[in-house]
C-alpha cells in the first residue's frame, strides 16, 4: 500500500512519461493537478474505500481508478508498461531546459542517450551537433541549461508565486489552532523576493508543543527534520522547507521583523540601535548597560530580560531607533535606512487596491485561453474599470499573432462585447520589436489603437552592443510605447538577455513610453534595481498581468509587489488613473 506522497510522485511520473508519448497536454496537467489533490487530502484510504475519490476537485473517473489501484497494489500496469519502454535517466533529462520530449527521443535514437550524465558527455565530445535537427549552437544551449540545471538544484530556489500558495495553506493550517494568536511568513517570501528557498513562518503563542504537533501533522509534510522547544523544522512533499518558530505575543513584533531580513539591513540596525545605546538581536530590543554603547562591546549571549524595550510591531521598533517604519519589500540596504533615517522613506508605494485597469491581456485570438468576453467579465468582477485587449502581432506566428485584418476582425467583438459590459475595452496588440528595432505593425494601424506593448519574442542571443541598438532604437521612436517583460527572463529557466539597459532606459526618457512591471511569476520584470533607475528618469510605470486566461488576471499582485520592491509610487503608475486619463497617457500617436 502507498502513502500519498508516493501515489502523488507516481502520478507525476506517469504524466511525465505520457507526455513523452505524445500525450494531449490536457491529459498531461490532470495528472499534476490530480498528484495536488491526492497531497492535499487528509482521507485518502477512507475516500478509497468508500469510492468517494471523484468528489475530490482534480479527481476525475479514471485518474481515481489508478489512485485506487496505486493505493491497493503499490503498482500501476500502465506505469510499469511506460517505465519499461523508456530508459530510466529519461525523467531527469526532461529537467534540462530547451530539451523537450520529441529532442530527447531524436538524440536516444540516434546516439542511444538515457541518462544527463550521457547528454553532457556527447555535448562535450561534439557527438549531439552530428544529429538531424541539432547544431554547434544548440550544443552550446544545451551544456548551458545544464549548467542552470545544477544551479538550481544546488539553491533548491521555487518562484515567489509558489511559496506564497504554500505558505498562505500552511497558514491557514496553523491558524486554526486555538493556540495560534498571530501567525505570519517571514524571509525573503515576505520581502517578496522573485525566486524562495524556503518558508519561514513565525507564531505567537502561549503553547509552542500544540503548533509544533500543529505543523508535523500538516497534510503536506513529508517528512520533520527537527522539533525543538521553539522551532520546528520539516519538509513539504514538494521539498520545500519550513521553519516555523513559536513565542510569546509580546515578543512576536520583533521576531518577525528579524526573521524577514534581509541579513544586510540588519546589519545595519544594530549598528544604529548601538548608537541610540540599545542592542538588536533575535531576541529583540535591549537596552545596553552604562559605557557599554561608547566601549563597543559585543554583546555575547542572551541579553538580560530586565533590559528589553517592550515592542509592539514594526514600526513601534524602528520609531525607537529613529527611523521611519521601511516596508518589508524595502529591506534590501539598497539606501531605505538612510532614506529612513532622512524621513524621505516613499510614504506612498504602489499598493494593489490603487490599480483601475488591467493592463497587457491575451485572449484566444492568439495564445490567450480565454475570449474577449470571458476576460472582460472577470476583469469587471474584479473591479476594474477597464481592460486592454493587446494580443499578438503578425511576426509572433507560432503564438497565433494577428494580422491587419484580423486585427480589424477582433475590434468587431470588442465593440460587441463593450455592448455586454461596464468595464471599458481597449484595443491594443502586443508588437514584437523587430531586429532592426522597428515594431511590426505600421503607424497607419498603431494610430487606431489605445495602446501598445512592444516586446521582444526573437533573437535573443544577439550581442550587447546589436541588442542595445536594437531596443534603443524601439525606444526612440515617436509612437508611445510599454516596453514589455523588458529584458526577456524567465526566472529559473532563462536569464536575462544582454544590453545596456541604461542606455536603453535613456532612449526611453527622450521619448514617448513607460516601462511594464509584469506581473506574470515567471518573469517579474523590470527588476527593482532598473525601475528606480527608471522612475529616476521620469519615465511612467505600467503594472502588467501579462494574462492568456482569466485565472492570470490574478497576477497583479505579483506586479504591485515587484513595483513596491523598486520604491514606485502610487503617481508613477498610469493605471491607477481613471480611463480616460490611462487612455489618453498611453495613445501611441499624439
Amino acid at each position: 500500500m502507498l502513502d500519498k506522497f508516493a501515489i502523488a510522485r507516481s502520478l507525476r511520473e506517469l504524466g511525465t512519461l505520457l507526455e513523452l508519448e505524445g500525450e494531449n497536454p490536457f491529459k498531461v496537467r490532470a495528472y499534476e493537478n490530480g498528484a495536488r489533490a491526492v497531497e492535499a487530502l487528509e482521507d485518502l484510504g477512507a475516500r478509497v474505500e468508500a469510492g468517494r475519490l471523484t468528489e475530490v476537485p482534480g479527481i476525475g473517473e479514471a485518474l481515481a481508478k489508478k489512485i485506487a489501484e496505486l493505493h491497493r497494489t503499490g503498482r500501476l500496469e500502465l506505469l510499469e508498461r511506460l517505465r519499461a519502454k523508456h530508459p530510466p535517466g529519461i525523467l531527469e533529462l526532461l529537467q534540462v531546459p530547451d530539451l523537450g520530449p520529441k529532442k530527447i527521443a531524436a538524440l536516444h535514437a540516434a546516439l542511444g542517450i538515457g541518462t544527463v550524465a550521457e547528454l553532457e558527455a556527447a555535448c562535450r565530445d561534439g557527438r549531439v551537433r552530428t544529429v538531424k535537427g541539432f547544431g554547434e549552437k544548440t550544443e552550446d544551449r544545451i551544456l548551458e541549461g545544464l549548467g542552470r540545471m545544477r544551479a538550481r538544484a544546488a539553491e533548491r530556489q521555487v518562484l515567489l508565486v509558489d511559496a506564497l500558495a504554500a505558505g498562505a495553506a500552511l497558514l491557514a493550517h496553523l491558524r486554526a489552532d486555538p493556540a495560534a494568536e498571530e501567525v505570519a511568513l517571514a524571509g525573503s517570501t515576505r520581502r517578496g523576493k522573485e525566486t524562495v528557498g524556503d518558508l519561514d513562518v513565525v507564531a505567537a503563542s502561549r503553547d509552542a508543543a500544540a503548533l509544533a504537533a500543529r505543523l508535523v501533522a500538516y497534510p503536506l509534510v513529508a517528512r520533520t527534520i527537527a522539533r525543538g522547544g521553539t522551532k520546528t523544522s520539516v519538509e513539504l512533499a514538494s521539498g520545500l522547507q519550513v521553519d516555523l518558530r513559536v513565542v510569546p505575543p509580546e515578543d512576536f513584533a520583533t521576531l518577525l521583523h528579524h526573521l524577514t531580513g534581509s541579513k544586510p539591513h540588519h546589519v545595519k540596525l544594530r549598528g544604529i540601535a548601538r548608537e541610540r545605546g540599545f542592542t538588536l538581536s533575535e531576541w529583540g530590543l535591549h537596552r545596553l548597560p552604562p559605557g557599554a554603547a561608547s566601549a563597543g562591546a559585543a554583546q555575547e549571549g542572551r541579553p538580560d530580560p530586565a533590559a528589553k524595550v517592550p515592542i509592539a510591531s514594526e514600526a513601534e521598533l524602528y520609531a525607537a531607533l529613529g527611523l521611519q517604519p521601511v516596508p518589508p519589500e524595502l529591506r534590501e540596504d539598497t539606501g531605505e535606512i538612510e532614506a529612513a533615517r532622512a524621513g524621505a522613506l516613499p510614504v506612498d508605494l504602489v499598493r494593489l487596491e490603487d490599480v483601475r485597469g488591467m493592463v497587457h491581456c491575451h485572449t484566444t485570438w492568439s495564445d490567450g485561453r480565454a475570449s474577449v468576453e470571458e476576460m472582460a467579465r472577470a476583469a469587471e468582477a474584479l473591479g476594474m474599470e477597464y481592460l486592454t485587449i493587446t494580443d499578438h502581432s503578425p511576426t509572433a506566428s507560432y503564438a497565433g499573432g494577428l494580422d491587419p485584418d484580423r486585427l480589424r476582425r477582433q475590434w468587431d467583438e470588442i465593440a460587441r462585447v463593450q455592448e455586454k459590459v461596464k468595464v471599458r475595452l481597449l484595443r491594443g496588440t502586443e508588437s514584437d520589436i523587430l531586429e532592426d528595432g522597428a515594431l511590426d505593425f505600421p503607424d497607419r494601424i498603431l494610430e487606431q489603437l489605445d495602446v501598445v506593448v512592444a516586446s521582444v519574442h526573437s533573437r535573443m542571443k544577439m550581442d550587447e552592443d546589436a541588442m542595445t541598438r536594437r531596443l534603443v532604437r524601439c525606444m526612440s521612436l515617436p509612437v508611445f510605447k510599454i516596453w514589455g517583460h523588458a529584458l526577456g527572463r524567465l526566472l529559473l529557466d532563462r536569464p536575462s538577455f544582454a544590453c545596456r539597459v541604461d542606455e536603453v532606459l535613456d532612449a526611453l526618457a527622450a521619448s514617448r513610453g513607460a516601462v511594464e512591471v509584469n506581473g506574470d511569476p515567471r518573469r517579474l520584470e523590470l527588476e527593482p534595481r532598473w525601475l528606480r533607475a527608471a522612475t529616476a528618469r521620469g519615465i511612467p510605470v505600467v503594472l502588467s498581468v501579462d494574462a492568456h486566461s482569466v485565472q492570470n488576471l490574478g497576477f497583479l499582485g505579483n506586479a504591485v509587489t515587484v513595483a513596491r520592491r523598486g520604491w514606485v509610487r502610487r503617481g508613477q503608475v498610469l493605471n491607477t488613473r481613471p480611463v480616460e486619463e490611462f487612455r489618453r497617457a498611453v495613445r501611441p500617436v499624439s
